[in-house]
């Protein structure tokens, strides 16, 4: 009889715990993936102050070489969210573990990123890094070639071609797998 009601009011314990108020219409607040280094397919940043994490639906990463020149490039995507996806890399440029790059316009030799902004369904545009008001960094913090991992964090101020107000984009990190 002890372990029956032992068993019973653990049950309920976790019944009651896991219930949501029906009353309670605060969204779920998001929470940054870890800073990690093991190729575990995360990438957030705080947008404004807001945590933003990569949904999954389109996220993609690659470090190629192509034609002598390397390339490497990363995109994050975030549903439903207003900016709606970071695109970050590199044309015709190395990356090194332990380097920081300037993000400048989409040249030869550069970094660069690409935010994208989507106030609603079907409008889109998107704000390119320039080297003016439009800046921000990219850190690699892993690079292993033999386990295809890149690690890094951003920084950038972007601003918002639908408002022109300033986006500040802070804390950003990812951890992925990428392809050669």
């Amino acid at each position: 009889m002890k372990t029956y009601t032992l068993l019973l009011f653990t049950l309920l314990t976790i019944t009651v715990s896991s219930c949501k108020n029906d009353d309670d219409n605060t969204p779920p607040i998001e929470q940054l993936p870890e800073a990690t280094q093991e190729g575990l397919g995360t990438f957030g940043c705080l947008i404004n102050g807001q945590a933003f994490v990569e949904t999954g639906t389109f996220f993609n990463t690659f470090y190629q070489q192509v034609d002598g020149e390397f390339f490497f490039g990363i995109t994050g995507e975030f549903e439903d969210k207003n900016p709606s996806a970071i695109a970050m890399g590199t044309n015709q440029r190395t990356i090194e573990e332990g380097e920081t790059l300037n993000l400048k316009l989409n040249e030869s030799g550069n970094a660069y990123a690409r935010v994208f902004f989507s106030p609603s369904e079907n409008n889109f545009q998107s704000a390119f890094t320039d080297e003016q008001e439009n800046t921000g960094t990219l850190t690699i913090t892993k690079l292993d070639f033999e386990n295809g991992i890149v690690s890094g964090t951003f920084e950038m101020n972007m601003i918002d071609p639908f408002t022109g107000e300033v986006v500040t984009i802070t804390e950003g990190r990812f951890d992925t797998l990428f392809t050669q």
